[in-house]
């Protein structure tokens, strides 16, 4: 195909790349006119900037949950579902650069969002601007829809929804490619019931991280480890406290982790007699499908993934932390209602936290096929075939939404770790898929 992004085009995307990385833009405490911290604010008052120079019509909420940026014209709304948002850069000591600089160093851009989501949202700006450039005539409006809050509770986006006409079709560009066509439903929620003075644990981890160590410093330890060593569960210990070992991985692929919270629990149920305890120890075991509680659930996406990531116990209650991953066919409200119902006869209670609808666009769809056929050319992986994922994306707000990489296959991921950064020779490969696809989907 012929090539539509130039030089001109790609070291305009790096610079714009930077400009937007030097923000630090991760969740902070509210100030007037930003609900997520000041630095939020920040980067969509300069995205807003950027979009402005290229030639783009802005609109900035004045309450800064969201802003958008469009060109073209038409009833039909084409949109590109980013966000500026990040997570915190950690520990500084382990980047090799200032992650708030935005730095190219060995043919890689690095900084805090050059993956996830500044860098693809950049790559797609600019593979717009390009067709712009060009003299293509868009049959519809391209509005890039920028969210604030896709690293905590979506509620920038929500605030999107509730404000702003839906989009008939369009792409997030903050996944893999080639194309996620299905992502599963994600259900987070909390299972409540009475305390003890038995025992006093907190063990409070993230919702979608299984856990990889779990800490007891509490009573009857040599009978804790003896229930660990029959299981040949491993730990470590010295005289005031047992660690359980495990494997950590995200919540969508639980059942490829090892559940260190789950391994001490099932050890403690058999030291301590209580309820809520015998929930894990004696039925729902380690089993990250559910299957124990629910029986199987799946379907053309998969099967359902449960994760127990936190376990809290004192004298006024006990609280357990789960994500489930729901495939897209299944009836959400049917599964809570029977999982309420099996964890009833262990004293426990199903507290709802937050919920977001899967995403499912057929395979044979326009928008996907499209996607695909875009793919194949521009990359020659005619084995390619569209995914579907335990994880979230904005496109699953979205109307005919579907996440469309930016990261190749081949790209290493550095999304939330420290010396984040994306390959120019990846970040100019996906300007190019990006150019075509939308010539493809949204010009004469």
């Amino acid at each position: 195909m012929t090539k539509i992004i130039t030089e001109h085009d790609q070291q305009a995307a790096v610079k714009a790349l930077e400009r937007i990385i030097a923000v630090p833009s991760y969740n902070a405490p509210a100030a007037d006119g930003a609900p997520f911290g000041q630095g939020i604010r920040n980067a969509l008052d300069e995205m807003m900037k950027i979009c402005e120079e290229l030639g783009f019509k802005t609109y900035e909420d004045p309450d800064g949950y969201y802003g958008y940026a469009e060109v073209g014209s038409g009833e039909k709304i084409f949109g590109v579902i980013c966000h500026l948002d990040t997570v915190p850069a950690g520990d500084l000591a382990k980047w090799d650069q200032d992650p708030f600089k935005g730095t190219v160093v060995n043919d890689a851009i690095y900084g805090r969002g050059a993956q996830d989501d500044k860098g693809p949202g950049i790559a797609a700006l600019f593979a717009v601007k390009a067709l712009m450039d060009q003299g293509y005539h868009f049959n519809q409006r391209i509005r890039f829809i920028y969210g604030t809050d896709e690293e905590i509770l979506w509620r920038g986006i929500d605030e999107y929804n509730k404000k702003e006409s839906p989009i008939d079709s369009g792409i997030s560009p903050d996944a893999e490619f080639p194309v996620t066509y299905a992502e599963k439903g994600l259900q987070q929620s909390y299972l409540v019931g009475p305390g003890t003075d038995q025992l006093k644990i907190s063990l409070k981890n993230a919702f979608n991280a299984v856990p990889d160590q779990a800490v007891y410093d509490g009573p009857r330890q040599d009978e804790v480890k003896a229930a660990l060593d029959k299981h040949g569960f491993e730990y470590t210990s010295d005289d005031k406290q047992i660690t359980v070992l495990g494997k950590a991985v995200h919540a969508m692929l639980a059942p490829q982790g090892t559940n260190a919270v789950l391994r001490l629990a099932i050890a403690l149920d058999e030291v301590f007699d209580f309820k809520p305890l015998d929930f894990i120890g004696k039925l729902f075991k380690e089993d990250a499908t559910g299957s124990n509680v629910l029986g199987e659930v799946k379907d053309e996406s998969g099967q359902l993934t449960f994760n127990i990531s936190s376990l809290e116990i004192n004298k006024q209650e006990t609280r357990m932390q789960i994500d489930m991953r729901i495939p897209v066919t299944i009836d959400r409200d049917d599964l809570v209602d029977q999982l309420s119902k099996k964890v009833a006869p262990y004293e426990l209670k199903y507290e709802h936290y937050d919920y977001l609808a899967p995403l499912y666009v057929p395979k044979d769809s326009a928008l996907v096929q499209t996607l695909m056929k875009v793919y194949k050319e521009e990359t020659g992986d005619q084995d390619a075939q569209p995914q579907i994922s335990g994880g979230a994306t904005f496109a699953r707000t979205m109307n005919n939404c579907v996440a469309f990489g930016g990261m190749l296959p081949t790209t290493p991921d550095y999304m939330h770790q420290a010396n984040e950064q994306w390959p120019l020779k990846d970040m100019f490969k996906t300007m190019e898929i990006y150019a075509h696809a939308i010539k493809e989907l949204c010009t004469d």
